[in-house]
């Protein structure tokens, strides 16, 4: 768990957190007033981010994963080559850089505008510096911005520099119902390239998932949505999920873990289309939200450990940021931040999403003698949360 740290290398997992307090006779937290979650305002950042290119969820018994994916693919039917013949050239292939250069990913993403405006999933671009977008109806290559993300939603938006005229996807016009057949489509494995698809159908909408990073053991919760029988895969991620008439009715986001594509017990979520533009829509309007971060991201620098009613262990300092000038050293103690306690690790993504990159907040410590320490800390920007 970090307070804006950048992520770690693929296969490299967080820290567990455990139920360390501070040792006898350490200054207890100075009286401070309670978090609230921040009202409707600036864009803001949440800390805690998930460092692992897969997600392992568990859905009624059922273990699935979110990916940024197929080795195996159904042969296309004329009637699937004429719906990715419609649906390609509006799609694009993302390839992301982690934070600190030392790892990469992949997924897919939907062009909205000809100007080049991308709808993904928010777990193919968080902890991300670097995004390298292919479009796929005119094979040319873009850099590209993170304009928003609503990560309890998985939805991100990016910009990309210099283009235009390009094709789009279009959405459907009504929701998806249970039996409708549907075909995804991605930029299966991150191989880029031409898109691959397969068929199903839904077997259900309006589904909940518990999402747990296979690295990390953090959770996440995702609901309102549609399961198919379509196996998605690792790279299938922020791909559509579109009808017999190549429309699209959602994102894909999440498939079984540990099934293979080719078995029958394969199953895809998908974010519904709905959920999608309304985010797209928040984000476009620049409306934030508790959930909805709007630009820029607030980066703090301090890598943490336990977080209890006393506060929060540091277990780094990232040298270069804002948070190495204080004089916060490995096996400090936080107990506040912007003249908030800190109690949870929901205290702490609410003070962050509460900041903007450039600001400066107090921050309050404890070492590890038991002195409380005060400083000013300036937040720089960093990467998606």
């Amino acid at each position: 768990m970090s307070m804006g740290e950048p992520a770690r290398p693929m296969g490299e997992p967080f820290r567990a957190v455990d139920e360390r307090g501070l040792d006898d006779g350490r200054a207890p937290a100075p009286a401070l007033r309670p978090w609230e979650p921040p009202a409707r305002r600036r864009p803001r950042a949440p800390i805690v981010t998930m460092a692992a290119v897969l997600l392992v969820l568990a859905a009624v018994g059922l273990g699935v994963e979110i990916g940024r994916g197929t080795t195996a693919r159904s042969t296309p039917t004329s009637r699937m080559a004429a719906i990715t013949a419609k649906v390609d050239p509006g799609l694009v292939d993302i390839d992301t850089t982690l934070s600190d250069q030392t790892g990469s990913g992949a997924g897919t993403g939907m062009v909205v505008t000809p100007s080049g405006e991308i709808f993904t999933n928010n777990h193919v671009i968080e902890s991300e510096t670097s995004l390298r977008v292919t479009d796929v109806g005119n094979g040319r290559t873009y850099t590209a911005t993170v304009v928003g993300y609503d990560a309890t939603a998985d939805v991100a938006v990016l910009q990309l520099t210099g283009a235009s005229h390009l094709r789009t996807v279009t959405f459907a016009s009504v929701p998806v119902r249970t039996r409708e057949a549907v075909v995804a489509i991605g930029n299966a494995g991150g191989k880029g390239g031409a898109p691959t698809a397969v068929s199903g159908t839904v077997t259900g909408v309006d589904q909940k998932v518990t999402a747990e990073d296979a690295q990390s053991g953090r959770t996440e919760h995702l609901s309102g949505l549609v399961r198919t029988s379509v196996p998605i895969q690792a790279g299938d991620s922020g791909g559509p999920l579109v009808d017999s008439a190549g429309a699209v009715v959602g994102m894909d986001t999440a498939g079984t873990a540990s099934v293979p594509a080719t078995s029958r017990s394969a199953k895809g979520f998908a974010v519904p289309i709905g959920t999608v533009r309304a985010v797209g829509a928040a984000i476009e309007r620049t409306e934030p939200s508790p959930t909805i971060h709007v630009g820029p991201t607030a980066f703090l620098g301090i890598e943490v450990g336990a977080v209890n009613a006393v506060g929060a262990s540091v277990e780094g300092v990232l040298t270069g940021t804002g948070a190495a000038t204080t004089g916060v050293r490995p096996g400090d103690t936080i107990v506040a931040l912007d003249g908030h306690g800190i109690h949870s690790t929901t205290t702490l993504a609410g003070i962050m999403q509460g900041e903007w990159p450039g600001a400066t907040v107090p921050i309050s410590w404890v070492d590890r003698s038991g002195q409380l320490h005060t400083a000013t800390v300036t937040l720089s920007r960093g990467p998606p949360l």
